[in-house]
């Protein structure tokens, strides 16, 4: 069965063709160095994900600057940590030369832990809950829109295939591109100041790296489901109008965009539409919407990845009025690229209880997958700025989770 699933297929990214269509979607761990170089941790799990045989794998957050970052521990990509992360692809292409490797060049925003860092804004009136964010304006802008050109030239001087521009779950990209950055500014008010963010950083890494093989797009929210949030009708509404969306990822691809991954929410406001929980799982059918209307608003060579599918998992969570056999990750994944809803599947919390699962689905040796409970002990572990791990099948991480519970307490609430 597997030789001619449709996850099986090979898939054509940019000037790349992937040797399948399962993604691994960038999961931040909490345990890069001091120096923001990859730890034996973070070796660990990368290794693990290319022994795996994912078609593509996205590298966790890596932001090129300290001052406004979401994690303490996170992996960064400035001058300093060139040797590192050379040798650490190096390793990783040499495990599996034919999984093709992204990185995710990130700036927290308003997200950002005050606790270590600083949290900035761009609009005049704070979002409700981030009233000590700092108000910056073009000037710092700009300068973000350069490290984000130049992690992308260090991400190509290390080996990585492509970068993944992040523009969403409520990071600075889609802070600046969502309707409640209403001020009229040089990034802000209309939507066409507030696209072209975006489009600065796209002409600029692609002027800055000429070489038509390595890849370039972005994961972004289509709709984060919060008034004023991106794919909504205005400031004040949070009624779903994706015009904007549709418009943004039309415009990414006439910038040399070669691929959109599709998600939803914003994890620190609305977490179970960004990933859904189990006990609210149909929210995971929202994003079969979204990723169509993404396929039928590019050029079939652009790939559209959809998030959203770790819920699925056997069948067995959560669902109503819906048959098991009917409802799985690889039902839901061969189903959407046949009938032309996405070209490629990603999964998040799954591949954290099961790195192997693209080779033992290849093998349609499905009974043996390590299926993600939904416990989010992950999630939890994120927020504590713990390093995180599946809680539940790795012994190295029940005893983080544990520690962290004994150390910290539980969270008080479970948004990132």
């Amino acid at each position: 069965m597997s030789e001619l699933s449709p996850l099986f297929k090979p898939l054509k990214i940019g000037s790349r063709v992937a040797p399948n269509r399962i993604v691994i979607n960038a999961m931040e761990c909490c345990d890069a160095l001091p120096n923001g170089d990859p730890s034996p941790e973070t070796y660990a799990r990368y290794e693990r994900l290319f022994e795996g045989k994912a078609g593509i794998v996205v590298l966790e957050a890596i932001t090129p600057q300290y001052e406004h970052r979401s994690r303490k521990d996170q992996l960064s990509i400035r001058e300093h940590n060139i040797p590192a992360l050379k040798k650490f692809v190096a390793h990783l292409k040499k495990i599996n030369p034919e999984t093709i490797l992204l990185f995710q060049i990130t700036h927290s925003g308003e997200i950002s832990n005050p606790e270590f860092s600083t949290r900035i804004r761009v609009t005049k009136e704070p979002l409700p809950g981030y009233e000590d964010a700092k108000l910056v304006g073009e000037k710092e802008i700009d300068e973000v829109i350069a490290l984000y050109i130049q992690g992308a030239k260090y991400a190509y001087e290390v080996g990585a295939d492509g970068v993944d521009l992040k523009l969403c779950h409520g990071y600075l990209g889609s802070q600046i591109l969502r309707p409640y950055n209403k001020e009229n500014w040089k990034y802000g008010g209309s939507w066409e100041n507030r696209k072209q963010f975006a489009i600065n950083i796209y002409d600029g890494v692609r002027a800055a790296i000429p070489d038509p093989n390595f890849i370039i797009g972005s994961k972004i929210s289509i709709y984060e489901g919060f008034p004023g949030g991106c794919g909504t009708l205005n400031a004040n509404s949070a009624c779903m109008d994706l015009t904007e969306s549709i418009d943004l990822i039309k415009t990414l691809e006439a910038h040399g965009a070669n691929f959109v991954l599709q998600s939803a929410g914003s994890p620190s406001i609305t977490l179970d539409l960004a990933h859904p929980d189990v006990r609210t799982p149909d929210y995971a059918y929202i994003h079969f919407y979204l990723q169509k209307v993404c396929r039928e608003n590019l050029k079939p060579e652009t790939a559209v990845i959809g998030s959203g599918y770790s819920i699925y998992r056997d069948g067995r969570k959560g669902f109503h009025a819906v048959k098991r056999e009917n409802n799985t990750l690889r039902f839901w994944g061969e189903k959407n690229i046949s009938d032309g809803i996405v070209d490629a599947i990603a999964i998040g919390r799954q591949s954290y209880a099961d790195p192997f699962l693209p080779a033992k689905m290849e093998k349609s040796d499905d009974a043996s997958i390590k299926w993600c409970t939904l416990c989010d002990h992950c999630v939890e572990m994120l927020i504590s700025q713990t390093k995180v791990g599946c809680a539940t099948f790795d012994r190295k991480y029940t005893d983080e989770y544990v520690n962290m519970i004994k150390t910290k307490g539980g969270i008080k609430e479970k948004h990132t």
